[in-house]
């Protein structure tokens, strides 16, 4: 058990290193492309203003927490980090991964590892245990689950990305809504498993992003200006749901 433990939590630890520091080293290096050189190959469909991405700083610090708050000896016993720990080493790690696909221009590549991550987050949390402790919520739940929210968004823009990049879709109004309600779409059906603001917080954060982005195409930045509005909504309409993770009194 210990054995176990101590490998998950190493597994979980070089995952956040990697996701931190491969960017970091990406861009003081100029190795490649950056993020926004790869982006800027096919965003003419669907793009978010670079402020948006500042999330990413937040996310950070609370994968550095997550990461040192699992190394405790008590997680050993603990049935959340059973279920999310070797999904979270996964999906974090894909992040630094995009970082080097797309440095070097492998664009269907970016997608299936964004995919991958979102997926594998998403399904650890799905399956993790009703009721945590207070810690657990805040030092585990907390931090992935603002990552995957992030990643649903992300998903989306490089999908659409790519596909135009790729000379798949052609840059238009109605494949930009398409890209945007499939991010609603996602963003609704998990966040209603999920039942938490942390989730949707960062998909209506990338909305805005998008809306703004996007303002010389009023209809599409109307639409994903709904689609934050509608998100946010959706969660005083599901308030008479139990949550998903229930902190236990102990």
């Amino acid at each position: 058990m210990a054995h176990d433990h101590l490998g998950r939590a190493t597994a979980v630890a070089l995952s956040v290193v990697a996701a931190i520091v491969i960017p970091a080293w990406q861009a003081v290096g100029h190795v490649g492309l950056s993020a926004a050189q790869f982006s800027a190959q096919g965003d003419q469909t669907l793009r978010a203003a670079p402020y948006a991405f500042g999330i990413w700083s937040i996310i950070y610090l609370g994968l550095i927490a997550f990461a040192i708050y699992q190394f405790r000896p008590a997680i050993r016993r603990s049935t959340v980090m059973g279920k999310v720990g070797w999904p979270a080493a996964g999906g974090i790690l894909g992040c630094g991964l995009w970082i080097l696909a797309s440095a070097f221009n492998q664009q269907w590549l970016s997608v299936a590892i964004i995919l991958a991550s979102a997926g594998s987050l998403i399904g650890g949390l799905l399956c993790a245990p009703g009721t945590v402790s207070r810690n657990e919520l805040w030092m585990i739940i907390t931090p992935l689950t603002l990552l995957a929210g992030w990643l649903t968004i992300a998903s989306g823009l490089n999908l659409a990305t790519v596909l135009t990049a790729q000379g798949v879709i052609a840059p238009s109004v109605a494949w930009a809504a398409a890209a945007i309600l499939a991010v609603l779409a996602a963003g609704f059906l998990v966040g209603r498993r999920l039942f938490t603001p942390v989730y949707v917080a960062p998909v209506v954060w990338g909305l805005i992003g998008v809306a703004v982005a996007e303002a010389g195409r009023p209809v599409v930045a109307g639409l994903a200006l709904a689609g934050a509005l509608t998100l946010t909504a959706s969660l005083v309409t599901l308030r008479r749901k139990p949550p998903a993770y229930r902190v236990n009194s102990a």
